[in-house]
């Protein structure tokens, strides 16, 4: 049995993701995307899910630096298409409403249209599910969230305004991780970490690595080094499998004049539908 821990309430985007990928498995909420990496690394459950990017409101850096703060390697991702929806108690008319509660990520997905409330307090939340779940045990009858269809139901709320998302094709990237290396697949699409010296050309070397042997970069993304002010780590995705031997060579030339390099994980690149709508 898969068991895979997820950040948030169960409702959570998260948690439909892990069931997009594996019907069967077996959900575990966490609280932040700390206690889910936690949860994999103590053993508590077999995998981890994490969203990395969405296609509205970009990147969670939080779990990029997590990738690197951890040696959990990602052994799959899935794509899921999400639906935001503004829900509150029974009865409640958006008129009525004051605030609205939602994870960050879900209220930077539906600025659009929380730009047409007028007089609504934004509270950023630890969870979309768990801002319907607020709700619900504080019995705020003049407060809506951002959250899932399903939120709504397991926590007796009513939906008022459907797909209130920015752009209707809303999809996020999920990474999935385990104490074992092993991927859930076969691979074709590796992970890895690196810095560069402070030269003129200095990333335009290393980028080349890949384009020389005609590896595709699907996603580069910069963070801040800790400790190093204003010095960046560059997280890259190659459309390869680590063990091809094109991706060993362009990998070990990168290796040459990078002062650190790491390989976060080869795994399957998702081939299934982008998951059903989380509505």
């Amino acid at each position: 049995m898969v068991h895979i821990a997820y950040q948030g309430e169960p409702g959570a985007y998260s948690e439909a993701a892990a069931l997009s990928f594996d019907s069967k498995a077996e959900p575990s909420p966490r609280l932040s995307f700390d206690a889910v990496f936690d949860a994999v690394d103590a053993g508590e459950v077999t995998h981890g899910i994490l969203p990395i990017e969405n296609t509205i409101a970009g990147s969670i850096h939080r779990n990029y630096d997590l990738l690197v703060e951890h040696e959990l390697p990602i052994v799959a991702e899935v794509k899921h298409s999400v639906v935001h929806n503004l829900i509150a108690f029974e009865g409640t008319e958006i008129d009525q409403i004051r605030r609205v509660y939602s994870h960050p990520k879900g209220l930077e997905q539906c600025e659009r249209f929380l730009q047409t409330l007028n007089d609504i307090e934004i509270v950023a939340t630890y969870d979309t599910a768990g801002s319907a779940k607020m709700i619900k045990e504080q019995g705020l009858t003049d407060t809506a969230a951002i959250a899932s269809v399903r939120a709504a139901e397991i926590f007796g709320l009513r939906v008022i305004r459907q797909a209130v998302q920015d752009v209707a094709d809303n999809f996020t990237r999920f990474l999935i991780i385990s104490r074992d290396s092993v991927p859930l697949g076969a691979p074709d699409k590796t992970t890895v970490v690196f810095t560069v010296p402070n030269d003129p050309g200095a990333l335009f070397k290393a980028l080349s690595v890949f384009a020389l042997r005609d590896i595709d970069l699907t996603k580069l993304e910069s963070r801040p080094i800790p400790d190093r002010p204003f010095e960046y780590m560059f997280y890259a995705d190659l459309s390869a499998n680590r063990d091809d031997i094109r991706c060993e060579r362009a990998l070990m030339h990168l290796a040459e004049f990078a002062p650190s390099l790491r390989t976060l994980g080869s795994y399957p690149s998702w081939k299934g539908t982008e998951g059903q709508p989380s509505r």
